[in-house]
């Protein structure tokens, strides 16, 4: 549990469960464990265990859309995001990101959040989302070439 805490965190936070994220993690371990009968040994653990929180976010977030019509879908506090590979974005152009991120249909959010905000490979973000390695490539390919006509280079503009 403690090997795996962190990044289940991270997940259902980047995923939509805000200010719910700790409870989201405390049910998907709590389900994880009671499925680990179920679980196959010649697979890895991360990617089963991220599926299952991304599941729990889910539900988390669609029962939260039911009681609250307009309740911002990501609360992301910056120390979620204070790693080596974020903390070299200023902290204007982050918070563009995250709301272009944000503004994403959810297929693409969700690919995105896989590969670069937890860092998972195709595989495992395959296996997270429950989706074929093709359609990882596939979706990340879209949701960066929309990402990137929503934020143009800068520079580029002068």
């Amino acid at each position: 549990m403690n090997r795996h805490a962190q990044v289940a965190q991270r997940m259902a936070v980047l995923l939509g469960a805000g200010a719910d994220a700790d409870d989201v993690v405390q049910e998907s371990f709590v389900k994880a464990y009671r499925a680990l009968g179920s679980f196959r040994t010649d697979s890895a653990f991360r990617p089963w265990l991220l599926r299952i929180v991304a599941n729990e976010t889910r539900n988390q977030v669609r029962s939260r859309q039911r009681r609250v019509r307009r309740e911002e879908l990501v609360a992301l506090p910056d120390e979620v995001l204070d790693d080596p590979a974020t903390a070299a974005l200023s902290s204007e152009r982050r918070r563009e990101l995250l709301d272009a991120l944000k503004a994403l249909p959810e297929q693409y959010r969700l690919v995105v959040t896989c590969r670069y905000l937890l860092e998972l490979d195709e595989q495992e973000t395959a296996t997270v989302l429950g989706w074929a390695r093709g359609t990882v490539k596939s979706r990340l390919h879209r949701a960066l070439k929309k990402l990137r006509t929503q934020l143009p280079d800068k520079e580029v503009q002068r």
